[in-house]
């Protein structure tokens, strides 16, 4: 889709609204286009000599128009900032409801974080669409207006019109695709310094040693330098279309300031009418001038449309419209020769996988780095989405499996995965008024976060910041594995889910996790030796294949 098309289609959800700011300046541009006249007439009066109740309501009346042409434009005001609430929301929204939902395919290779930061181009797209909709729905209805009544006063001025409208369509025409291409390159690399910027602050004390902190520098000035250079070439488009606007004024002003004056000494034009399509070719000049300068406006919102169109193109989990409810009581789990390959990727990183598991099962994947157990819990969990075999829950071999109902039935910690900002009860619960007490209670003791909260002045309405950034590691931890045990899923996926606690610590939880109380089927990878001793089962992997599935007698 075109930056133009995505334009197109965010103006037409909000078509009444335009169709207002146009009525509005149709009617605007009429009564300023009307004042000419007014002042003619004033003139004209004036040259009579004589002062009459006509001359002063003449000047009541134009002071009226422009009185009206102020409220008109207030107007126009309210209504665009509707537009720019509406735009802001909606965008908003757009990215809430589609970031947790993207294919994780969709987003390999990128970093989520610093692809949110597109959601700033809103701003741009704010402002850029209000100034387009006001200020160049005015100035081309001037100027077609203004043509319309200077064509009255002599049949050349339908000339200079035909000229006019032609030096717009080919000041456009022959700008239109540099114009958009260097701003969408400028915005890449502005992009590229923002993420840059972000790294820094994320890993900002990896930067403080003095070497690293050139390295930081000098990097951000190859990024920045890459910016400065497209911004130039951007710049370069909009000057050549600003000195042919020049150029195009210097030619008509003088040209129509020498004709008027020719009709007015040939008696073809009276000094009156000289001097208002004087003042109307003013109007039509300016109004071209805001048209080409604003152009500038019109390429920074073709390119903030295209860049929130990279996030809201990004393809979303499919989900089956089965309202059948599959796993409410167990479930079971079975592949049949599954396959993963990543998109960069020429190999499988799953082979040929081949499990069932049943409800209940407590099981730990083995195996060295690289060998498939992230890969495979991620898979089994509906994280990633298998490349070709077969994956069943509860033998649903007919229908599609329902995401939305899978994940309600099973608790999960992928490695990495830290709280978010907000209170400690939030990142928990995630304000589910579903939640008993009794239930929060028995996560909270259960994965030994109690000592914690009673120290804390607010307890669990205690305010974390982003990452958990005040707690340590291993009580951000618990704040997780509280998270996934609150609701009492029917599956637990674990990656590394206590390796940072203390080992007493993090075996009195694994106690806890693995207590026969909990019917819970447990697929868990982790360096923590302890989870073996409570397994039914491990399954050894290597290079994407599960080489050894041993149950315990």
């Amino acid at each position: 889709m075109t930056p133009l098309k995505r334009f197109y289609n965010l103006l037409e959800l909000d078509k009444k609204d335009i169709y207002q700011i146009f009525f509005y300046a149709i009617f605007a541009g009429l009564i300023s286009l009307s004042l000419p006249l007014g002042i003619q007439a004033i003139i004209t009066f004036i040259q009579s000599g004589r002062v009459s109740a006509s001359w002063i309501v003449l000047i009541i009346l134009v002071v009226a128009g422009v009185a009206l042409v102020g409220i008109l434009s207030l107007m126009q005001l309210r209504i665009t900032e509707n537009l720019q609430q509406k735009i802001f929301v909606r965008s908003s929204f757009a990215f809430a409801a589609r970031l947790p939902k993207i294919k994780s395919e969709e987003l390999y290779g990128t970093y989520p974080p610093e692809l949110t930061n597109r959601f700033f181009d809103t701003m741009t797209i704010q402002k850029g669409t209000s100034k387009l909709l006001t200020d160049f729905s005015a100035a081309l209805l001037q100027i077609t207006f203004g043509i319309i009544l200077l064509s009255l006063y002599h049949p050349f001025f339908i000339v200079f019109g035909i000229l006019l409208f032609l030096l717009l369509y080919f000041i456009f025409r022959f700008s239109y695709k540099s114009g958009i291409e260097t701003s969408l390159k400028e915005s890449k690399f502005k992009y590229k310094v923002a993420s840059w910027l972000q790294e820094m602050a994320r890993n900002n004390f990896s930067f403080r040693n003095e070497l690293n902190y050139d390295f930081a520098l000098q990097k951000n000035n190859s990024i920045v330098t890459g910016y400065l250079n497209y911004r130039e070439k951007h710049f370069s488009v909009i000057k050549r279309q600003f000195i042919q606007l020049i150029i195009f004024k210097i030619i008509i002003t003088a040209s129509l300031l020498s004709i008027g004056g020719y009709l007015v000494l040939s008696q073809e034009m009276n000094i009156g009418q000289f001097v208002a399509a004087e003042i109307i070719i003013l109007l039509v000049i300016n109004s071209v001038e805001k048209i080409i300068i604003g152009l500038e406006s019109f390429y920074d919102v073709l390119t903030s449309v295209e860049k929130i169109g990279q996030v809201t193109d990004l393809e979303l989990e499919e989900n089956s419209d089965s309202q059948n409810e599959l796993c409410y009581n167990n479930i079971t789990l079975e592949t049949e020769n599954l396959k993963f390959k990543f998109p960069d990727s020429q190999i499988n990183a799953l082979a040929s996988i081949s499990i069932k598991i049943e409800q209940g099962e407590k099981i730990v994947i083995d195996g060295q780095n690289g060998s498939g157990k992230t890969t495979l819990i991620r898979v089994l969990s509906g994280l990633l989405k298998q490349s070709s075999g077969a994956f069943y829950i509860n033998d649903d071999t007919f229908r599609k499996i329902n995401l939305k109902q899978y994940r309600s039935q099973i608790g999960s910690i992928i490695h990495n995965e830290t709280p978010f900002e907000g209170t400690i009860l939030e990142n928990i619960t995630f304000n589910d008024p579903s939640i008993s007490s009794e239930d929060l209670k028995w996560a909270i003791d259960g994965v030994q976060l109690s000592p914690l909260i009673k120290l804390l002045p607010k307890g669990l309405n205690t305010h974390i910041y982003p990452e958990g950034r005040q707690l340590s590691s291993s009580n951000a931890q618990k704040i997780l594995l509280a998270r996934s045990i609150i609701h009492r899923p029917k599956v637990l996926f674990y990656e590394d889910p206590t390796d940072t606690m203390d080992e007493n610590v993090a075996n009195e939880i694994i106690d806890f996790i693995t207590s026969d109380n909990n019917k819970w089927t447990i697929i868990v990878s982790s360096k923590n030796p302890y989870w073996k001793t409570k397994s039914t089962r491990t399954i050894t992997m290597q290079h994407g294949l599960i080489i050894l599935d041993q149950k315990k007698q």
